[in-house]
């Protein structure tokens, strides 16, 4: 009997552990394609920071660290980037990462039908493989940002094989270089990976199965988690903050995020009072941004007037954050003609973003503006965008580590992610300054020029910059914030 007990007793421990091995981590948006080529939502950077590694990283400071390449050399010329890859590399499929991999997936970004990776790297040229482990990135002009880019998406590496084998049904299941691989998705309710038994840094990849896991509303993501049903949350509601600081079972973590919240406009829709610019420089005398950030975020985030926040060393100061002046407003629309402009809001329909509509909508409303909101799911609000089909929009974006990347693709003409349509010599001048020298000066008289012409033309208004929330089990070890918001897996530990 009691031999019985010992080998009942033995096994429920054993059971621990391997049932610890599913790490379930709830996200606010289903992502959109995992293909690190068409991707374009944090959501999906969150999966593929399990799925694809990166030719460079960047630590907590936002220094770059090696992952994929383990060193890199500039010419002085600065037209010229050699890269060095980590030998022993796999893909999920079992082929090897060789310079021909990478130059395959730097090219597969440039040149790929509906690429958002593409203007990321526009000044690249071409790609030479140097021998098995080498290539060089020839460039057009000098690109200050390069080495950021490829701590992003247009850093991850496929598998040729896989890539040419499933074409455009590549985001199926996509084959990478990470620390686990793809198993399924069902849309609107999970995504599965598992432990990539070949990865490089296999010893430092504890946690067997990764169930990523769509649930908008961020009540319900906590209740899951302190149900037991989640061990690890992302944006956290700041009003909950409180609440999981009193649980004793959970633990939380925090950083400023690198990116920004904005109302976008679309100036090109048909009869919207949004394509005169005095209406957009009303609405924004008409906003109150610590306001907001009181109201709707328990004062957790911090406002902000530009694509960085106003303790970025980038921000430009000679433009801090104007505040609100309800009276200019109500002169300027009148200067427009239209002192009652009619104005849809289109905000993503979570927990959050429907208050921050409200909170716009009467304070706009004091000015003189009828605001409608239109809350949509966020593939809906995001396709919307694309084929211009919306006024103004509600739109967070995650953040580069590099300034450049929080301004190119969204500022110049015919960029991936200019929803607007915007279209300035002067911008697109700037743009080209910062982007073409590494000399700090040079490229903080460039984002002055920027800020000078996009603060006035509004073709968009920044509002704020979120901090960045995590909620997650006691049980979870080695979590480390990182300003990006995504998860770095090395070194985590489910108990």
């Amino acid at each position: 009997m009691l031999r019985l007990a010992a080998c009942l007793l033995a096994g429920f421990v054993l059971a621990g552990p391997a049932a610890a091995q599913t790490l379930r981590y709830g996200m606010m948006e289903d992502p959109d394609a995992l293909d690190p080529t068409l991707a374009r939502t944090f959501a999906s950077r969150m999966v593929f920071a399990a799925l694809c590694d990166k030719l460079v990283d960047i630590g907590p400071d936002l220094k770059p660290v090696p992952q994929l390449a383990t060193s890199w050399e500039l010419s002085p010329d600065e037209k010229a980037l050699t890269m060095h890859l980590r030998p022993g590399v796999l893909f999920h499929d079992g082929e090897k990462l060789d310079a021909a991999a990478a130059k395959f997936s730097i090219e597969r970004h440039m040149k790929m039908p509906g690429s958002q990776r593409r203007s990321e790297i526009a000044p690249i040229d071409s790609v030479d493989v140097v021998d098995d482990l080498t290539f060089r990135i020839n460039l057009k002009q000098p690109f200050a940002p390069l080495l950021a880019q490829f701590t992003d998406r247009a850093g991850m590496m496929v598998s040729p094989k896989a890539a040419e084998r499933l074409g455009d049904k590549f985001a199926t299941a996509p084959v990478c270089a990470g620390p686990y691989k793809f198993v399924e998705r069902v849309p609107q309710d999970r995504i599965v990976v598992e432990r990539f038994p070949d990865y490089w840094n296999k010893d430092a990849i504890h946690i067997q199965r990764i169930e990523f896991r769509p649930i908008p509303d961020a009540t319900v993501r906590l209740t899951n988690l302190r149900a037991g049903q989640l061990d690890l949350l992302e944006r956290l509601a700041p009003t909950d903050v409180a609440q999981v600081k009193r649980d004793a079972k959970l633990k939380l973590d925090s950083t400023t995020e690198l990116g920004f919240q904005e109302i976008l406009f679309n100036p090109n829709k048909a009869g919207s009072p949004v394509s005169d610019p005095k209406v957009r420089a009303a609405f924004e005398a008409a906003i109150d941004r610590n306001a907001i950030n009181q109201v709707v975020y328990n004062g957790e985030f911090l406002a902000g007037n530009q694509w960085v926040n106003p303790k970025n060393p980038n921000y430009v100061s000679e433009y801090p954050i104007p505040k609100r002046d309800v009276a200019k407003a109500k002169a300027l629309l009148a200067e427009a003609g239209k002192p009652n402009p009619q104005i849809t809001l289109t905000v993503y329909a979570n927990s959050e973003s429907p208050q921050v509509g409200q909170v716009i909508q009467a304070m706009t409303k004091e000015a003189g503006f009828d605001v409608k909101i239109q809350a949509v799911d966020f593939t809906t609000a995001l396709d919307a965008a694309d084929k211009g089909n919306y006024e103004a929009q509600l739109y967070s974006w995650s953040g580069r580590s590099d300034p450049d990347g929080n301004t190119f693709s969204f500022l110049a003409c015919k960029a991936a992610l200019n929803y607007p349509k915007y279209c300035s010599p002067e911008a697109d001048a700037a743009l080209q300054a910062e982007r073409g020298t590494v000399d700090p000066a040079k490229r903080k008289a460039a984002w002055k020029a920027l800020a000078d012409q996009v603060l006035k033309d509004r073709p968009g208004i920044y509002i704020l910059h979120r901090k960045l929330l995590w909620a997650y089990s006691q049980k979870i070890t080695g979590f480390v914030p990182y300003p990006d918001g995504l998860v770095r897996f090395t070194g985590l530990k489910l108990n």
